[in-house]
């Protein structure tokens, strides 16, 4: 036994010390890594610090900091970025749900905010602004006629809520001073939800933001209610936001265990997202629209539906946004959205486009209409190298955002010389402006679609809007022919405009303008 004992010990001594051995030789390893990474990036510490100890002048080390991090994410991916506090401030608030400011929807078609809409319950509202009011002044500071930038009008109006500002406006020829106490603001990002007929209900969504899924649930009820059994989703120029909103969008629609999407990078390993099965639209026909300006989480959407033959998609290829954003905060407000993962659609496609060559990315759409592929089919670049198959075994392809299936190209039968210069004037715009001026107390009466459509058609628009073009613009068609062929389309555009000024507000616009859509068309 003492025999064997002695053995045992030997054995047993070599294999410590073999794996002594080899714990010294990984800890080496790790530590030449660790030096040689360090090394990598030394280099950046020293050109920084030799500035600060040589350069000629003294040295605003903020804005050097900023532009070495700026410069260094640019060689990297098109949406690793830093961001200053105002951007990051701005874009966090776009994407919040609500907002601190005062409550109100404005345009700027001539030089001067004209106030569009006023949000129920909002502080404006509940000082009296009103749909047509002309903002003169914030505080002090005159915005009326002196081509104040439309974003620096929006930073003015903000603010923590509880503090105030003053609004001096043009009403009825009249200068009413108001003074505002900023509140919170809800910021929807359903545009507008309504039934077309009825079967079919119609959901347009600007972007993916934190209150979007609860937005959608609860106007998808009221359509059901209404007796919808196919839904238009329309998801044009929608370029993204919340990843988990998209996801619980989809879950919706699909039934339990189907895929919606999956994340994979260097560091993060793969993740993927499947349906829970307990979505209220499962058993609702599905259309989805999108053009070359939905992006992100829109396209997680729309591959998630393709992918699984949820339903169809109708359109233009999607941008091809599929890159994963974390971020990271520092303490002086500013911070950084740095890329880990790629999104794949369940079938295994990646989102995100080719952007190898920085320029070619930034120009992308240009070169699809320089191409064809806003016009033509056969012009649409997917990479065939690979296929990819739908839960139904229909053969999709990569190459970089989603390609519909029914392509619909953009529309250019509009395009002769008096829209092109109505449009270059904002001249319909204008006039549903003055038409509202004008009559104010009639489309503020208005909140049913019916109404709305009777009240339009004998408002003789038509000539009203001929003799505005001509009177303020010097613009009319070159022939009866001419405006044969453009009437349609533009007095549509006009009845959309100035029915936005109804208490139907924006959803007025889109149950008008949808007449002369031509990729809603194709959908019905």
């Amino acid at each position: 036994m003492r025999k064997y004992s002695s053995v045992l010990v030997a054995v047993l001594g070599v294999l410590v010390g073999i794996l002594s051995v080899l714990t010294y030789q990984k800890a080496t390893e790790n530590k030449r890594l660790i030096r040689t990474e360090f090394r990598d990036w030394r280099k950046l510490n020293l050109v920084l610090q030799s500035l600060d100890e040589n350069y000629v002048d003294t040295i605003d080390r903020k804005a050097v900091t900023d532009a070495a991090i700026t410069a260094a994410l640019g060689a990297l991916d098109p949406h690793s970025v830093y961001m200053p506090p105002a951007i990051l401030e701005e874009s966090e608030t776009e994407l919040a749900g609500n907002f601190d400011g005062i409550g109100i929807q404005f345009n700027v078609p001539n030089d001067t905010a004209i106030v569009l809409e006023v949000i129920p319950g909002g502080p404006s509202e509940k000082i009296g602004l009103q749909p047509g009011d002309r903002i003169l002044k914030v505080d002090e500071k005159p915005i009326a006629g002196v081509k104040f930038p439309q974003d620096s009008m929006v930073r003015k109006m903000r603010g923590p809520s509880g503090t105030k500002v003053k609004l001096t406006v043009l009403r009825d020829g009249e200068t009413v001073p108001f003074e505002i106490t900023r509140g919170k603001i809800p910021m929807n990002s359903l545009d507008a939800a309504f039934m077309v007929n009825d079967t079919t209900g119609y959901l347009r969504l600007s972007k993916f933001a934190r209150t979007t899924y609860l937005e959608v649930a609860q106007a998808a009820d009221k359509l059901l209610k209404q007796g919808m059994k196919r839904l238009i989703f329309d998801l044009r120029d929608n370029g993204g936001g919340f990843f988990d909103q998209a996801f619980l969008l989809a879950d919706l629609f699909l039934p339990k265990g189907a895929g919606i999407v999956y994340l994979e990078g260097r560091a993060h390993p793969r993740q993927d997202y499947n349906a829970s099965g307990k979505g209220t639209l499962q058993e609702v026909e599905l259309d989805v629209l999108i053009n070359e300006n939905s992006a992100s989480s829109s396209e997680i959407f729309a591959g998630a539906i393709q992918d699984n033959d949820r339903g169809l998609i109708y359109g233009r290829r999607s941008f091809g946004k599929g890159l994963v954003q974390e971020p990271l905060y520092f303490s002086d407000g500013s911070g950084l959205r740095i890329t880990v993962a790629r999104y794949h659609t369940p079938s295994g496609r990646c989102i995100q486009k080719p952007y190898t060559s920085s320029e070619d990315y930034a120009y992308d759409l240009y070169y699809r209409y320089r191409d064809g592929e806003m016009l033509n089919a056969d012009s649409v670049k997917v990479d065939k190298n690979v296929e990819y198959k739908t839960v139904g075994g229909r053969t999709v392809y990569g190459g970089g955002g989603i390609v519909p299936d029914v392509f619909v190209p953009i529309d250019t039968t509009r395009a002769s010389m008096f829209y092109q210069s109505c449009n270059k004037k904002a001249t319909a715009m204008r006039f549903a402006s003055w038409y509202f001026d004008n009559h104010k107390a009639e489309l503020q009466k208005i909140d049913d679609y019916a109404r709305l459509g009777r009240y339009l058609d004998a408002a003789g628009l038509e000539q009203k809007f001929l003799s505005f073009a001509a009177s303020r613009d010097g613009l009319k068609p070159s022939s009866p022919a001419e405006w044969a062929q453009e009437k349609n389309y533009m007095m549509t555009s006009v009845r959309a405009l100035v029915g936005r000024y109804s208490k139907l507000g924006d959803e007025a616009f889109y149950h008008i303008y949808l007449d002369i859509d031509n990729v809603f068309n194709a959908v019905i």
